[in-house]
């Protein structure tokens, strides 16, 4: 099963975040809001350093389904080179901001950048504050093989719902792994994407 945390880095809750999946030696995947991400790098080179995985959550987290594919790719784009200046990778997958991506979309970004797009199987509305104890049993009663679980780093009440939800996660026989793991891919990386940049970038088409 896959642990994701979305629209960070956050300069205080993802370091905690990160302190307490060292203690559970567990991966996650971030996927991250470019212009976040360029604000904190050094968490972000943090993340990378500590095994886990970096995704795309676009540049200024806009609501997809209602932009042009140019503003899409742009939005992309701007993550993608800001990760692999800050890292020397770039991610394999891309969550749309409130899972709005129609699927023309999806294949228009594969097509285009060879970047697949996912989304999540488990919602803990964590946005919501319901509250550190509920966060933690949804993820918990959500977990199973295979299952994504969504969450968001820049919730103080999400980090302290953590170590519950990954005592009840791990006790239930269950391994958080990255996404490009649970997916049996490669490990995430430059893995020919396409992508039309300054002249320096590597995987320049």
């Amino acid at each position: 099963m896959a642990l994701t945390f979305d629209d960070g880095p956050h300069p205080q809750n993802t370091p905690h975040l990160l302190d307490i999946l060292a203690r559970y030696r567990v991966k996650a995947t971030f996927y991250v809001i470019g212009q976040n991400a360029r604000r904190y790098p050094e968490i972000v080179r943090r993340i990378v350093a500590e095994g886990h995985e970096l995704g795309n959550h676009t540049w200024t987290h806009p609501v997809l389904s209602r932009q042009s594919d140019s503003t899409i790719l742009t939005e992309i784009d701007r993550t993608q080179q800001m990760i692999w200046d800050t890292v020397g990778a770039v991610p394999v997958t891309m969550r749309p901001p409130y899972g709005s991506f129609t699927h023309r979309q999806m294949q228009m970004l594969f097509d285009q950048r060879n970047l697949s797009s996912v989304v999540w199987s488990v919602d803990p509305e964590d946005w919501r504050r319901p509250g550190v104890s509920v966060v933690a049993q949804r993820m918990i009663q959500g977990a199973r093989p295979g299952a994504v679980i969504l969450a968001h780093d820049i919730h103080g009440p999400t980090i302290r719902a953590v170590p519950a939800a990954l005592d009840g996660i791990l006790a239930r026989g269950l391994q958080p792994v990255t996404m490009s793991d649970l997916l049996a891919w490669p490990h995430w990386g430059p893995r020919g994407l396409r992508y039309v940049g300054r002249a320096t970038t590597p995987y320049q088409g």
